[in-house]
């Protein structure tokens, strides 16, 4: 009589256990077909970001749904296992908890990131509000996810008693123990106030075209720590965050993408000032990457032997500021040498008879 109840108990949980197997997979179906309908409504609203949605969140989620359910399988654990074994299973499926949760959190933090980024468009040659949010978005993201993995870890270590147990003695020798780091970390501390800094007050935005260190480049990546510079020959200059506090740096594109460039030409005294003023107004006209902002040539100095001859220009960015005064500045010599030899820059040699001894 006593094994046919131990039969039937197992039996019975046997059954329990295949209906939880059951739940779980029609869970994990019903999941998919869910999350299939909101990725096509996710695709309808944001085209170009529909595989961040499945990239991100549907493998976690999908474990999510699949623990959730395995809750009902508690009973058969405890049926089957010794009790310390049960308690082994229920601390596992907290940390698993806590874990997923917290996965879920940052992938769904990068999920608004990259679609922020999508629907922003910051490919746009004048996009200071786009690199604006943008910039200010994955500070905070990374201020987030480094919040959400403390948590977790804190809440992971509260299911275990013996840590739970001593935790007044724990926190007061953490209490020392933050102390002494925080004196042997000042650096390390500091970067991360600046970093903090450089996402609200914003002397920097991702994209932006720099002089730093003498190098010009553009800010590649912004972190709690560090700032990337891709410089204009494809290096990377690595600066720490607090550099673009506390030292002086160019901006070029701080308020707007827009620059003037400035092209200077050295020229004898008779060159004909208005001749090359209008060519260069022809030469701006013909080219595409001037904005029609700015167009201005100027004698700004004279020396001994030469004229020195300034021509403002103006484009939509630096890069194209760059190429303009390039394609200028070779446009202005070749008209010299073609239309007027005589004002390129030359030394004068005066000879004289000298006086007679007769």
């Amino acid at each position: 009589m006593t094994s046919l109840k131990i039969y039937t108990k197992q039996l019975g949980a046997w059954a329990l256990l295949g209906i939880v197997v059951g739940l779980m997979l029609a869970a994990a179906l019903l999941y998919h077909i869910v999350f299939k309908i909101l990725r096509h409504r996710f695709i309808a609203t944001f085209a170009p970001s529909s595989p961040i949605l499945y990239r991100n969140l549907y493998y976690p989620g999908l474990w999510f749904i699949l623990l959730l359910t395995s809750t009902l399988a508690g009973p058969v654990v405890r049926s089957f296992f010794q009790e310390s074994l049960y308690q082994f299973w229920v601390q596992a499926y907290q940390i698993a908890f806590i874990w997923l949760v917290s996965l879920i959190i940052r992938r769904s933090i990068v999920v608004v990131r990259e679609v922020l980024a999508d629907y922003l468009n910051d490919e746009k040659a004048n996009n200071l509000n786009s690199r604006k949010l943008l910039t200010q978005y994955r500070m905070l993201e990374r201020i987030a996810s480094f919040i959400v993995i403390l948590l977790a870890l804190a809440f992971i270590l509260l299911t275990f008693d013996s840590i739970r147990q001593v935790g007044v003695g724990l926190l007061t020798s953490a209490g020392v123990l933050g102390i002494v780091i925080g004196f042997a970390a000042q650096k390390s501390i500091a970067n991360v106030v600046a970093g903090i800094q450089l996402a609200f007050a914003q002397p920097i935005r991702l994209d932006d075209v720099v002089i730093v260190e003498n190098e010009w480049g553009r800010i590649e990546e912004v972190t709690l720590t560090f700032v990337v510079v891709k410089l204009w020959d494809e290096r990377r200059l690595v600066v720490p965050v607090n550099y673009f506090i506390e030292k002086p740096f160019q901006n070029w594109t701080r308020q707007s993408s827009e620059l003037t460039g400035a092209v200077f030409i050295y020229t004898d005294y008779t060159v004909p000032v208005e001749a090359l003023r209008t060519e260069l107004f022809r030469l701006l006209e013909e080219n595409p990457l001037w904005d029609r902002r700015v167009k201005v040539l100027q004698v700004t100095d004279a020396t001994e032997q030469t004229v020195q001859l300034r021509a403002l220009m103006s484009a939509a960015d630096a890069s194209q500021t760059f190429d303009l005064r390039c394609h200028i500045r070779e446009a202005l010599i070749t008209f010299l040498q073609k239309h007027h030899p005589e004002a390129l820059p030359h030394t004068r040699l005066l000879l004289s008879n000298p006086p007679s001894h007769s």
